[in-house]
C-alpha cells in the first residue's frame, strides 16, 4: 500500500475516533433544566471522581423528616482538583449546601454550580460549557 494511502487511512481513523467520543458527551441542556434552580443542604454519602463528570451524592432531610438521596453532576476530577476540591475535601459525613439546576426527568438529580461546606468554604463545581454562568437563586423542591 502506498505511503499516501496509509496516511489517509490513519487520518480517517483518528478523525472518526474524535467524532465518536464527542457525540457520546452530553450537553447541560440535554439533561438539566436552567429554569429549575435548586439549593439543597445535606450530608455527603458518596463522591465519585470519575471522567468525564464527577458525582456527589448526599442525603437531604425532607419536609416529613425522611431521608432523600440526591446526586449532583460535577465537572471532571482534574478541573475540580485545580479548584482545590478533592476526595479529602468531601469525605462521607460532610455537611454541604449545593446550588445548581434540577434534572429534567424530575428525579433526585441535578447539575451542581457550587458546593459550600459548613465552614463557609465554597467551590465552583460545574464544567459544562452550555450551563448557565450565574449561580441560581435559592429554591427547594
Amino acid at each position: 500500500m502506498p505511503y499516501n494511502k496509509l496516511l489517509q487511512l490513519a487520518l480517517v481513523g483518528i478523525v472518526s475516533s474524535f467524532s465518536i467520543n464527542s457525540s457520546a458527551h452530553h450537553a447541560f441542556s440535554a439533561e438539566f433544566d436552567a429554569n429549575q434552580p435548586i439549593e439543597l443542604k445535606g450530608v455527603v454519602s458518596k463522591l465519585e471522581l470519575v471522567n468525564p463528570h464527577s458525582w456527589l451524592y448526599f442525603d437531604v432531610s425532607t419536609e416529613n423528616g425522611e431521608k432523600a438521596t440526591w446526586g449532583f453532576e460535577f465537572g471532571s476530577p482534574f478541573s475540580l482538583k485545580q479548584k482545590g476540591l478533592t476526595k479529602s475535601t468531601l469525605p462521607i459525613g460532610t455537611e454541604v449546601t449545593v446550588k445548581g439546576y434540577r434534572a429534567k426527568n424530575g428525579l433526585n438529580f441535578g447539575y451542581a454550580v457550587s458546593v459550600t461546606l459548613a465552614d463557609g468554604k465554597s467551590f465552583v463545581t460545574g464544567g459544562a460549557p452550555d450551563a448557565p454562568a450565574a449561580q441560581p437563586a435559592p429554591s427547594t423542591p
